[in-house]
């Protein structure tokens, strides 16, 4: 315990992860209660950013990462439901609240499971969750399948939530732009 993590030296210098190393250059420690340290191979030290839930049921299931390494956690439906064939759309209620950090965002994207099985995606994607934001999570959903109205039960897995840092950028006007090699081409300009 104690020992000195020399690889790693970035925001939550100063803690100690679970193999018993501190990162170097103590007093940059992790910003308020919304990180905590998880546990390293001893070459680093990593930060799990915390996220304040809400349930406005106890049964409902916490978003969670199905395996490993996974990007997104899961959304679940919180109610019963059909999405018609043909273009029918739902918002789909969660029954979660967050209170994701400021300088981070969460970003609801679809399933590939239920896009390619069923047709059913998330008609704006990413959607997107502000900082701000303390409302019920909500997904909006699209059946594309021409023939099949699509059944979503309570506690399905209808999304994936992912949590991004962002920046904040100031705009600035300016006479004209810097010469690119792509310039103008937008939509299609580099062919099908």
């Amino acid at each position: 315990k104690g020992r000195r993590c020399r690889a790693w030296s970035g925001p939550g210098a100063g803690v100690t992860c679970a193999a018993g190393f501190r990162a170097a250059a103590p007093g940059q420690g992790l910003r308020g209660s919304s990180a905590r340290v998880a546990s390293c191979s001893g070459a680093r030290v990593a930060a799990v950013l915390e996220i304040p839930v809400t349930r406005a049921e106890t049964d409902l299931e916490l978003p969670a990462y199905a395996k490993p390494g996974d990007a997104g956690v899961d959304l679940r439906s919180a109610v019963d439901l059909t999405i018609r064939a043909r273009g029918g759309r739902e918002v789909v209620p969660t029954g979660l609240a967050v209170a994701i950090p400021r300088g981070y965002a969460g970003f609801v994207q679809p399933r590939s499971g239920l896009a390619m099985r069923h047709g059913v995606t998330c008609l704006n994607t990413p959607g997107l969750i502000d900082a701000d934001y303390r409302g019920e999570l909500k997904v909006l959903l699209i059946n594309t399948d021409p023939d099949r109205d699509f059944e979503v039960t309570r506690g399905d897995r209808i999304a994936q939530l992912v949590i991004q840092r962002v920046e904040h950028a100031s705009f600035v006007e300016v006479e004209t732009l810097d010469e690119t090699e792509r310039g103008v081409g937008g939509f299609g300009h580099t062919g099908v």
